[in-house]
């Protein structure tokens, strides 16, 4: 088992920048709302989560729920279920996914399908980063931090069997990390 930390892919500060920036975004473009619901996917979004909800100059509150596709891999097995849900109705709520990374697309056209059938207001979703390239299906971005290519990331709420979630930066796992 390889215990050196990732190599830096995108630093602390590029992260910042770039959540400060989503924030005045998302800020702006929800100003005449009363409410924006920010939903959590866990566990990968949290620290993203956390981060943006500090920047956001509007009214907000937040809950999280939980999907599975990958269990403990780094390839996707079987379908995306859902692991435990909302606490909160979200029927005639303005909601904003926050997800931590796109890849496939699967888990997230399944969330947006399943939040749309519960009535919210709007619903949009904000992701920390995308993988065009492993898309299948087409997965709406309303708010995208970075593009990035098909690699293996880590930090800031992102873990490799569950290492190395709490890094500050991005970090590319290393092929010696299996």
């Amino acid at each position: 088992m390889n215990r050196e930390e990732p190599k830096a892919f995108i630093t602390e500060e590029a992260i910042r920048q770039r959540v400060r920036r989503l924030g005045r975004r998302i800020s702006n473009d929800y100003a005449q709302v009363d409410n924006l619901h920010l939903v959590g996917v866990l566990r990968g979004s949290f620290i993203f989560l956390a981060d943006l909800s500090r920047t956001l100059t509007i009214p907000s509150s937040v809950d999280f729920l939980a999907m599975a596709s990958y269990e403990m891999s780094v390839a996707p097995k079987g379908p995306v279920r859902l692991i435990m849900d909302l606490r909160t109705d979200i029927a005639g709520k303005h909601v904003l996914v926050v997800e931590d990374i796109v890849d496939t697309g699967d888990t997230l056209e399944y969330l947006m399908s399943l939040l749309a059938s519960r009535g919210p207001a709007s619903l949009k979703c904000c992701a920390l980063l995308s993988k065009p390239a492993c898309r299948k299906t087409e997965a709406r971005i309303d708010y995208l931090g970075f593009e990035i290519p098909d690699v293996w990331v880590v930090g800031y709420g992102m873990d490799d069997r569950e290492r190395h979630r709490a890094l500050p930066y991005i970090g590319v796992r290393s092929s010696s990390a299996s």
